[in-house]
């Protein structure tokens, strides 16, 4: 049951989010690589997204055998003079932010919506959390994926849910992820890093 897993690791890092004590970076990196299975089951239309995010968790979590929290991933890359240089953790962790943001859109959309079509959650989805950090062909590759995206049925099955229980999950995700999403950006921002690179 992935959507399960994902929704109790993200219940404890929302928990971490809300008390504003540090955020450690092996728990993080651990709850957010049960989001990757959520990708692969989305097909095609996601295959770069998921490469890219299980690369970026990838890193993450390799960085956490000798960094503890996110703060210090951030202050150890300010130190370096790298916080924006491609294959940084702090880079990496950006890109990971979106990903999960991405999700919690998607399930939004899911939850709002009528029918079996995923089209248009995801659509909404990409457009908002992904489609203003890339460029053109990746645009046009995912805009493409998205005629041949799983059905919600199908999505489901691939899952392991049905409907009542993926709606719970869902929902679940939605508001544990919402707090971790901004304290992330609170925290990129208090270093006065930006988000929007």
């Amino acid at each position: 049951k992935p959507l399960r897993k994902i929704s109790e690791a993200f219940k404890d890092l929302a928990a971490t989010a809300n008390s504003q004590t540090l955020m450690e970076l092996a728990p993080f990196s651990n709850a957010c690589s049960h989001i990757s299975v959520l990708f692969s089951c989305l097909g095609i239309a996601f295959k770069f997204a998921e490469m890219d995010y299980v690369a970026k968790v990838g890193d993450l979590q390799e960085a956490s055998k000798s960094i503890g929290t996110l703060q210090s991933l951030l202050n150890h890359d300010i130190e370096k003079n790298c916080v924006r240089k491609a294959g940084s953790h702090s880079r990496n962790l950006l890109k990971v932010k979106r990903g999960l943001d991405m999700v919690r859109v998607l399930f939004e959309q899911i939850l709002a919506s009528e029918g079996d079509s995923l089209k248009d959650p995801a659509s909404v989805a990409y457009a908002q959390a992904l489609a203003p950090h890339h460029g053109w062909a990746i645009r046009k590759a995912v805009a493409a994926g998205m005629y041949i995206l799983p059905t919600r049925a199908q999505l489901l099955k691939k899952l392991n849910e049905d409907e009542v229980s993926a709606k719970v999950q869902m929902q679940s995700y939605i508001t544990s992820s919402a707090p971790v999403i901004v304290y992330i950006d609170k925290l990129f921002l208090s270093k006065e890093l930006g988000i929007d690179w």
